[in-house]
């Protein structure tokens, strides 16, 4: 029997709106070191690349140089940090449960494929209620590899035993885009994550506007399946 067809998750951005609490977070940081807050309606440009390259971004907003040994104490005390507090304001996005609860009844594997630390990610997804929905979860410390190397997501789809040939990545930023790509991968992007440019501008296969439209899109990359086409024609669901 062939496996599954899969679908992949990003996580913060995609699936949860996570920014209340990372952006509570690193604000710690900040007035420990004396520098101003960052607001949580900055999150698009600092939130994306992982709790390392958010700490030296908001540094860098705040004019603020960091040693590589000062970045990795205080990345650690972030991550100590939000592990205490990582779903105080976080919230799924509107629908996802029914998106996923459509896939699964589809016949999807589902899987979590984000660069936040694994163990952060399986607390945060449990709070949620939905950790048990995904047959993997891998973070940034899952394998020697992480997005938007190609083979982060590869390896997720691996663990999860779903099929490469048919598999999807739903994110919010450049670097799920670019990791699905790298790996062959259709990619749908959602436009209310945390990227620094619009989706629309980074060459998703579908862009939808709703969680609700994940089964449309998600059957527009299955028609190309069966036709054996190589590329789906961009298209925004939902404008």
């Amino acid at each position: 029997m062939s496996p599954p067809p899969i679908a992949v998750f990003d996580l913060d951005g995609t699936l949860a709106d996570t920014a209340p609490d990372l952006i509570a977070t690193l604000n710690v940081i900040m007035a420990r070191e004396g520098l101003p807050a960052v607001p949580v309606a900055v999150a698009r440009d600092i939130i994306g690349a992982g709790a390392r390259a958010m700490v030296e971004r908001g540094f860098e907003a705040a004019g603020r140089e960091l040693t590589p040994r000062r970045s990795e104490e205080l990345f650690r005390f972030f991550l100590a940090h939000y592990a205490e507090h990582l779903c105080e304001g976080s919230v799924l996005f509107p629908n996802v449960v029914g998106a996923l609860d459509e896939l699964a009844v589809r016949g999807y594997r589902l899987a979590v494929c984000t660069n936040k630390a694994e163990l952060h990610a399986r607390r945060l997804l449990d709070a949620l209620g939905i950790a048990d929905r995904f047959a993997a979860i891998c973070g940034r410390d899952t394998f020697p590899y992480y997005k938007p190397d190609p083979r982060h997501l590869t390896m997720t789809i691996t663990q999860a035993e779903g099929d490469r040939a048919r598999a999807i990545m739903v994110g919010d930023s450049r670097t799920d885009i670019t990791t699905a790509k790298e790996a062959g991968i259709p990619v749908v992007a959602v436009p209310f994550g945390y990227t620094d440019v619009p989706v629309t501008e980074l060459d998703p296969d579908i862009v939808i506007a709703d969680f609700a439209d994940l089964g449309k899109a998600v059957a527009r990359i299955e028609a190309a399946w069966m036709v054996g086409a190589t590329g789906i024609e961009p298209v925004t669901l939902r404008v």
